[in-house]
């Protein structure tokens, strides 16, 4: 029988044979990768809502109990501790509650690590949106409506807020105004109508106290960027609104040389 294997070979024919087969692909190579009619992603996104409402100003008497009222203005509606939070101090003049801003980040800390979650929350919320400025306003907060999460910090439903004050730079008055606010990883459509609700609340009392004179317009001051302003002779406070004629924290008037 004859051994095919040992035979000589045409070269054409193993020319033609391996023509009709595909090339192999080089070691160690890769070979051609098809791509998608479409391309599959997966997203995510985070929407932050926060929403607040302020009242029209009540001007209050300057007097040495007017300070002391604020905290009585939201008994009845006040629903966990109630804080009074003092205008920050020039060395914290920079202080805001934006993470990406580090310096200004840990001001901020620095400034309110000592309050509740639940002021704390209020403030982020407030400041973010401007509805309070912590240069020479006092806040009184507390929480309104909602609840809060194991760690003690409200929910994206729930309202919080109080009472926001400034010393008028004309007449040295007191301007009172009712705050609140709410928002975070969520709405609910209730909550606009409950914040107005509280909000008259807080008017009301505001009105009633035996300090009030009646509403005014407000005419809320405008920190000036600089040095910052003046030592207050009286209870020591170091402004940091340059402009300032009185004292954020105890309103009696700043001495100017």
């Amino acid at each position: 029988m004859p051994l095919d294997f040992l035979k000589r070979r045409n070269p054409d024919t193993t020319a033609t044979a391996a023509a009709g087969q595909p090339a192999a692909a080089p070691a160690g190579g890769r070979g051609q990768v098809t791509l998608p009619e479409e391309v599959v992603a997966q997203e995510y996104q985070l929407k932050l809502y926060y929403a607040g409402k302020t009242s029209e100003g009540v001007r209050m008497t300057a007097g040495p109990r007017a300070m002391a009222e604020l905290p009585g203005m939201l008994h009845g509606l006040a629903k966990s501790e109630i804080e009074v939070v003092d205008p920050l101090p020039i060395e914290f003049s920079q202080a805001t509650p934006v993470m990406a801003r580090p310096s200004e980040a840990m001001q901020w800390l620095n400034a309110h690590h000592v309050h509740s979650p639940v002021t704390r929350h209020a403030l982020v919320v407030l400041e973010s949106i401007d509805a309070i400025d912590l240069a020479f306003d006092t806040f009184v907060c507390t929480l309104l409506d909602g609840d809060v999460d194991t760690s003690g910090y409200p929910d994206y439903s729930a309202i919080v807020g109080g009472v926001a004050s400034h010393w008028d730079e004309a007449t040295g008055d007191m301007i009172v105004r009712a705050v609140v606010g709410w928002g975070g990883k969520g709405v609910r459509g209730d909550t606009d109508r409950i914040a107005a609700k509280l909000l008259a609340g807080i008017l009301t009392n505001i009105l009633a106290n035996q300090y009030a004179m009646g509403l005014t317009a407000i005419e809320r001051p405008v920190p000036a960027a600089g040095r910052g302003g003046l030592v207050c002779a009286h209870c020591g406070f170091a402004s940091a609104h340059e402009r300032a004629f009185y004292c954020p924290k105890c309103g009696m008037r700043l001495l100017r040389g």
